[in-house]
């Protein structure tokens, strides 16, 4: 089933998500709503919160023969390499809005699978800056948080604008 995806100005954008005590039947049946959700809106990532739900959860299809589709409960950010690079991204919950953002092009990250048995995960290039976007949802986290204040205001006003039509 798709979900609604909650857009800019929506307040569980800006909040911490909860950890999940359990992986629970009733979280593995969220999932394929998770996928459904990202694949109609033609994105690469989602994270819970994006649907309304103030949960540490997301889904990942980095759309490479490398990597099959995945989930990933609890998932935080562990370690982050020093090499950065800028390279464009958007977000399903600020349609239309793309932005150069550097972030750093290696990262570690640890959460839960489906089991509930831990995960951990070194990514880089294009896995590795979906995983740091879907955590940042995590905690309230927008890429326009990586912006300088004079970017993210102007990104903002466009995102306005094209939403006023």
């Amino acid at each position: 089933m798709i979900r609604e995806i909650r857009l800019l100005g929506d307040a569980i954008l800006r909040a911490k998500a909860q950890p999940v005590p359990e992986v629970t039947e009733e979280l593995r049946a969220l999932l394929p709503d998770m996928f459904d959700t990202m694949y109609a809106a033609e994105g690469v990532g989602l994270a819970a919160p994006q649907i309304g739900l103030g949960i540490r959860v997301i889904v990942v299809d980095p759309h490479d023969e490398a990597t099959a589709p995945f989930a990933l409960i609890n998932p935080e950010v562990v370690a982050t390499g020093a090499e950065k690079e800028k390279s464009e991204e958007g977000c399903l919950s600020i349609p239309g809005i793309r932005e150069l953002v550097e972030r750093p092009t290696t990262c570690v990250v640890e959460g839960l699978d489906l089991a509930g048995e831990p995960v951990h995960m070194e990514a880089e290039g294009f896995l590795a800056r979906i995983l740091q976007h879907e955590v940042d949802h995590l905690n309230g986290v927008l890429f326009l948080d990586h912006l300088s204040p004079i970017k993210r205001r102007m990104a903002i006003s466009r995102w306005k604008k094209e939403r006023a039509k």
